[in-house]
């Protein structure tokens, strides 16, 4: 199969619809650009464009994926800060982010699964039920201290 070739500025005005479609880190417009076969020079100038324009900014990315993540997918912190480090975001942007995360919906979001997920479970002794839904609830991202502090309570 062969490849369509694109000028410099169509492969430019590509990258600036796909950061327009939603929200990019570095890492995907670097994976994206890959599949254009660009010369390191006009990978930068491309860069520096999408950052001088605003199309590419790494803090509004980390925001609303920590939201969408949390809001829609009800993940934990856990797990959202594994799959950002994925995408190569740093450790202090990825904790200076997470004020995107309400305390008390996060609590009621722990809760929400909680109880689902163990009223959900039959024929087992009330050890294995906690044993598992805790098990369960740690898989989707929250912490073990949290999931602890909210059975004590």
């Amino acid at each position: 199969m062969e490849k369509k070739s694109f000028t410099f500025d169509e492969i430019k005005l590509k990258l600036v619809d796909y950061c327009v479609y939603q929200d990019r880190c570095h890492a995907e417009v670097e994976q994206k650009m890959k599949e254009f076969l660009l010369i390191e020079e006009a990978k930068e100038e491309i860069m520096l464009y999408l950052l001088k324009e605003n199309y590419l900014n790494e803090e509004r990315f980390t925001r609303s994926y920590i939201r969408g993540k949390f809001y829609i997918k009800h993940w934990g912190r856990n797990k959202i800060r594994l799959n950002l480090k994925q995408k190569q975001i740093s450790e202090k942007l990825i904790n200076s982010c997470f004020d995107e995360i309400d305390e008390t919906d996060y609590e009621a979001t722990l809760r929400k699964i909680y109880e689902d997920y163990y009223s959900k479970q039959k024929g087992l002794k009330e050890f294995q039920k906690k044993a598992k839904t805790i098990k369960y609830v740690l898989s989707r991202g929250f912490e073990y201290d949290e999931i602890l502090h909210f059975i004590d309570t």
